[in-house]
């Protein structure tokens, strides 16, 4: 079997690789390198073959796509500050590089494509948790034009009968994940703040909830839902469970001072994944005590 990463040298799309790698599938990763990084393909470099090239640009990019039986769709601008301020970069990226990436995939006659879509889609959800049918609220130009990849995803699976899946992810976390940068996740910052023995800023009143989901339970959801005949489907992965800022603190450092809350922050978020364990037979494995332990030893 072939798989195709886009973005595989990325967070998330590196420990992607290395699991189709530990399957024996041969893999072709396309990454411009604008947030990934090689190093992150260290451990598989002489078994891939690797691509430089930006996706949204009108490449050839069909000839990489030959014989290729899964993609895996995971290449994007993903900080939610910086994509006010770059709001044409963004729509470049998520809807312009997806749009070419489906087109390379319907012209090769693809077994599965995988799209890494957003929770960010949902804004602040008038209940928990969070179902794959509640309403739609793009609250930034990076949760809307992530949204837009997935509405394309969804029609060329409908029109063009190209099976795929998207996958709403929520808060990713573990090895990797990119620490340099502006806005970044509260893992980011705690972590950069330990590591310069500093003390932990803590938004608001810390109570804010979020549903932090380990990588490999990640990659676990993304790989069985390649193997799956399930197309056309919409699936939150997250752990079901919420977590506060104030916990993610505790498990890290005693040293925590507080700030003022940031306007527009949302305050409880919590993946319903009914669907993704009754459909694709996958649930989390990773408690949040387990996954901050194994990102704290991994650094």
């Amino acid at each position: 079997m072939k798989a195709l990463v886009t973005g595989g040298a990325g967070f998330i799309g590196s420990h992607l690789v290395e699991h189709l790698i530990s399957k024996n599938y041969k893999v072709v990763v396309l990454d411009n390198l604008s947030t990934g990084k090689l190093k992150n393909l260290q451990n598989v470099k002489n078994k891939i073959n690797f691509i430089n090239i930006d996706i949204s640009k009108k490449n050839n990019l069909s000839s990489y796509f030959k014989n290729v039986d899964l993609v895996f769709h995971l290449a994007g601008l993903s900080e939610l500050i910086p994509s006010i301020k770059k709001p044409e970069e963004y729509y470049k990226t998520n809807v312009g590089g997806t749009f070419n990436i489906l087109e390379a995939s319907r012209k090769s006659n693809i077994k599965k494509f995988v799209y890494a879509a957003s929770a960010s889609c949902y804004g602040e959800a008038k209940k928990l948790p969070i179902s794959e049918n509640f309403p739609i609220d793009t609250r930034f130009p990076y949760a809307l034009t992530k949204w837009m990849g997935e509405q394309l995803v969804i029609n060329w699976s409908k029109i063009y009968k190209l099976p795929s899946v998207s996958l709403r992810l929520f808060n990713v976390y573990g090895k990797r994940l990119n620490f340099n940068g502006g806005y970044g996740s509260v893992f980011k910052i705690f972590l950069s703040q330990k590591l310069a023995n500093k003390a932990l800023t803590i938004v608001g009143d810390g109570n804010q909830t979020r549903d932090f989901i380990y990588i490999s339970d990640v990659i676990e959801a993304m790989y069985k839902t390649s193997l799956s005949k399930i197309a056309g489907e919409v699936f939150n992965v997250g752990t079901g469970r919420e977590v506060s800022v104030n916990k993610i603190a505790d498990l890290i450092s005693k040293k925590k001072v507080f700030i003022s809350k940031r306007p527009g922050e949302i305050e409880r978020s919590v993946a319903g994944i009914k669907k993704i364990k009754k459909t694709i037979n996958w649930k989390p494995k990773i408690s949040i005590k387990q996954g901050i332990n194994l990102f704290i030893n991994n650094i």
